[in-house]
């Protein structure tokens, strides 16, 4: 029997400054660094780090790498985000009810609850769009989520969306984005995934597993199924096998770190030049932790990393685009929302 009322289905991913300009991306960096779940610092030493040396060093030069991301239309990540909402509302159909959320500025998780609530949805679907989970993203979402509709006197039927890391149909749309570079012309191919710090996969481990040995993220066992450095090597370990590639051809490593403190590793930065020491010419590199291009793909990967690599005698670092708006990606987000 149908059930009463539509199903609302929440997309969020991680945020973007409202205008790059420096008291918006100040705004954004603040909301998201001060966030628990992302610098996991007791209170007072997270707001000291934040608002004493984080913020008044870091703003300037984050505002100036947006203003080099930024489009006509505004933030890709928010541009992307707006034609997803579209495009999976049609292919859902008038069953569902699609509203797009950032966990950090606007829209809000917040904002985009009450337009779900407001149309009488009888349950929800909230589809973090980070295919690999951890506390610092997918979980971020959930908990705000639930403290929102904490406060709700009749909240509905809630289904969360945790991983998809290694999801056939999403594999499928990056390998068909690969296929605009021939992967042989590169003497190497890096699978480049946001990084955290070692001490957040610990925290997450109950089972004693995590960094016990030197292949503790080989495989997704029972152990380590919440591991979000595990559940990254299983989306490169599912890329690999559909592109045909050899163990000596790729690399797995971890971007974006922030502070001194020890990261997942190795990292992006530190494989690049190992390669360009090596004597690689050319490096094509994926990023599968960003479903849609921003700052850490655009900016970070070919513009900076780029630079770097060139500067070490590099002569070609390419970036393979990442989910966006493609149909697929929006067809295999509808299967995991139907299957939810």
């Amino acid at each position: 029997m149908k059930k009463p009322g539509k199903t609302g289905v929440l997309v969020v991913n991680l945020g973007t400054p409202d205008a790059p300009e420096w008291g918006a991306v100040y705004r954004y960096l603040k909301e998201f660094l001060l966030d628990p779940r992302v610098i996991d610092y007791p209170w007072l030493a997270r707001n000291l780090l934040v608002r004493g040396i984080i913020l008044p060093f870091r703003t300037s030069s984050s505002t100036a790498l947006y203003k080099q991301l930024w489009t006509p239309e505004g933030s890709p990540l928010k541009v992307y985000g707006e034609r997803v909402e579209s495009e999976l509302q049609k292919v859902l159909g008038t069953d569902y009810e699609v509203v797009l959320a950032m966990r950090y500025q606007k829209p809000s998780i917040e904002s985009g609850l009450r337009r779900l609530l407001d149309a009488g949805v009888s349950e929800i679907v909230v589809f973090p769009m980070f295919p690999q989970y951890a506390s610092a993203t997918t979980g971020s979402v959930h908990a705000e989520v639930m403290r929102v509709l904490a406060k709700e006197e009749v909240i509905p039927a809630l289904r969360f969306i945790q991983s998809y890391y290694d999801f056939e149909p999403m594999i499928d749309v990056f390998v068909q984005n690969a296929k605009k570079y021939d992967l042989d012309q590169y003497d190497h191919i890096l699978f480049s995934y946001h990084g955290l710090p070692q001490r957040q996969l610990k925290k997450a481990d109950s089972c004693n597993h995590c960094l016990q040995s030197a292949d503790c993220c080989a495989k997704i066992q029972s152990e380590n199924r919440f591991c979000y450095s595990a559940q990254c090597h299983a989306t490169t370990a599912a890329l690999v096998r559909k592109l045909g590639l050899a163990p000596g051809q790729y690399t797995t490593c971890f971007q974006s770190r922030l502070g001194k403190e020890v990261w997942i590793q190795p990292y992006t930065s530190e494989v690049i030049e190992a390669r360009a020491k090596k004597g690689d010419r050319k490096l094509l590199v994926f990023c599968p932790a960003f479903v849609a291009d921003c700052l850490e793909t655009t900016i970070e990967i070919t513009v900076e990393y780029r630079e770097e690599f060139e500067a070490l005698g590099g002569e070609q670092l390419d970036l393979v685009e990442s989910l966006n708006d493609h149909p697929d990606w929006v067809k295999a987000m509808a299967e995991l929302i139907r299957n939810a």
